[in-house]
């Protein structure tokens, strides 16, 4: 473990987990829960922190809530070690190692357009960016959340149900808002790659700077087992926050991922064996 001379109440980046009793736990959507820790630790927007669960796994979490004294991540169950998580409950302990990772660029005139949970990585950058225009979707009302916490925003919602906000995808919204909107000088983005993928032509077609949060297989977190690479880029050190020119150079960003195995596989199975 790194020294530091930081108070020991600080979580500074160490790779040895820290095991971290559970403050609070919040229910923000369907089968989507925040878990909160009353610990201060020095975090920027697009990092990450490793979760683990001992005797299940460990995977990697955005921060999706920073203040000054507490931080947490935001889960969606939908596989073993997420279902998991969701039997957690307050004063529980997780193993907490972290933060890892690059972070997101903070400049005026942004747009902001998230997916389904992905909308986690990018909580902490929607509050330091400067009235950004959010553009965020999910499969139905009851998948969106941080709704009362994001009311004050300018923010475009959709379902695609229709079951609330517009009904439809947030790149055909984020096609209008470029085409009408010439203040729009760059987008952010995350939530599932093949959304990033349109959000990244889009934003080519237009000639706007893009950032993107890219999510794969991550073991270690900090660049040496090679898990989670993108043709020769590791994400979990050389990103998870790539620009448009670095995207542009990543020819398997939107169509193949690898699993546990390395084996690489298209996205639309890699999502179904990555839980």
């Amino acid at each position: 473990m790194q020294l530091s001379n930081k108070p020991e109440t600080e979580i500074c980046r160490t790779d040895i987990p820290q095991m971290l009793e559970i403050s609070d736990v919040v229910q923000e959507g369907k089968s989507q829960k925040s878990f909160f820790f009353r610990r201060p630790m020095e975090c920027r927007p697009g990092q990450f922190i490793m979760v683990w669960l001992p005797g299940v796994d460990e995977k990697p979490m955005a921060v999706s809530y920073w203040r000054k004294n507490e931080f947490a991540f935001t889960s969606q169950a939908i596989g073993r070690f997420t279902n998991a998580l969701d039997n957690l409950k307050k004063n529980d302990k997780l193993g907490i190692r972290g933060p890892y990772g690059n972070s997101f660029s903070l400049k005026d005139d942004a747009c902001v357009v998230a997916g389904g949970i992905g909308i986690s990585s990018v909580s902490t950058l929607i509050g330091k960016l400067k009235n950004p225009l959010v553009i965020y979707g999910a499969r139905s009302r009851q998948h969106l959340i941080y709704l009362k916490r994001f009311s004050g925003k300018n923010m475009i919602l959709a379902t695609d149900d229709g079951s609330y906000g517009r009904k439809g995808f947030t790149t055909g919204i984020l096609d209008e808002a470029l085409s009408s909107n010439s203040k729009i000088k760059v987008v952010y983005t995350c939530g599932p790659e093949i959304m990033m993928k349109k959000v990244f032509d889009i934003c080519k077609l237009h000639d706007i700077e893009c950032e993107a949060s890219v999510e794969r297989m991550m073991k270690c977190s900090f660049g040496i087992c090679g898990a989670c690479m993108v043709n020769d880029r590791i994400v979990c050190a050389d990103g998870p926050v790539f620009n448009a020119s670095q995207l542009s150079k990543l020819s398997e960003f939107g169509r193949f991922a690898r699993i546990k195995t390395g084996r690489k596989v298209t996205l639309k199975e890699y999502h179904g064996l990555h839980r």
